[in-house]
């Protein structure tokens, strides 16, 4: 019997998403993709770093920023991550419905931090914080503007994902795809903590 038969018979290996050589390209290969995406989001953090006092005539950091609804989005996102792990234990005990209902929970959470993250960039507009304002403002939208594409990335692949779990099941060739989704979301997770600190924090304490 070959690995892709394994699900045929409802026997899945402890590990399906590594069952297969190609399921363990796979990984291997999103782990590279992700080191080139944190040379990316490290080029952004240092622009930013750079750009941080050059606020011209616009609003400065310490006005703009509002810890306790950035405290909040953060929470979500935290608590988004630790639902992808649940889903992925389910992945590994073969209970399906249950991944799929922490994959569920993992996308409503990443809606909500979206949409807290729209709410502030609203807020900002509206206080004279645009992304031509200045070298700050356009260094913040674009960093914090990149992250937040990857969330709406990130939910968007979880859900179609969600979908072929519903057509196909969970086989050693689907189990892979969510793992790496799993990967990502982590991914997208510490890059928040990192821009939290260097751009939220520090915005505050100057």
């Amino acid at each position: 019997m070959s690995a892709h038969d394994h699900h045929l018979d409802g026997h899945l290996p402890h590990e399906p998403e590594k069952a297969t050589l190609e399921g363990r390209n796979k990984i291997l290969g999103f782990w590279l993709f992700l080191g080139a995406e944190t040379v990316l989001f490290g080029t952004l953090f240092a622009a930013f770093i750079a750009l941080r006092h050059q606020t011209l005539d616009g609003p400065t950091p310490d006005h703009l920023f509002e810890l306790p609804m950035v405290f909040a989005a953060t929470m979500i996102l935290l608590v988004s991550s630790l639902a992808s792990v649940f889903a992925v234990q389910a992945l590994h005990q073969h209970k399906v419905k249950a991944m799929i209902v922490w994959l569920i929970i993992t996308i409503l959470l990443g809606l909500s931090f979206l949409g807290l993250e729209i709410y502030e960039f609203n807020t900002y507009v509206s206080e004279g914080h645009k992304l031509t304002t200045s070298a700050f403002s356009s260094s913040f939208y674009t960093l914090v503007g990149f992250h937040g594409a990857h969330v709406a990335f990130g939910v968007l692949w979880i859900g179609l994902l969600i979908a072929q779990i519903f057509k196909k099941g969970l086989t050693v060739v689907t189990a892979p795809k969510i793992y790496v989704s799993a990967i990502y979301w982590h991914f997208i997770d510490v890059v928040w903590v990192f821009i939290f600190t260097v751009v939220y924090l520090m915005g505050k304490v100057g």
